[in-house]
């Protein structure tokens, strides 16, 4: 299954906004500096989605906001 990541790095709080069934914003507090922000992407999304952030991978958008994320 794909989803489908707007990102917010360096953001005041970390959360998740649900838009649709596969469309979230997802907003860390880590910058988007050598793919801090998408480690911290993966393990606030998988806390959401109550699965293991090994089960979870970027396969498009690793350099910009908007990402597509497969769950294993």
């Amino acid at each position: 299954m794909k989803i489908f990541i707007k990102a917010k790095p360096s953001a005041e709080e970390e959360k998740v906004e649900k838009i649709s069934d596969n469309n979230f914003i997802v907003s860390v507090k880590e910058p988007p500096v050598q793919g801090r922000a998408n480690a911290a992407i993966i393990k606030v999304l998988a806390e959401h989605l109550g699965i293991n952030k090994n089960q979870l991978e970027i396969i498009s958008g690793y350099t910009n906001r908007e990402k597509i994320i497969e769950i294993k």
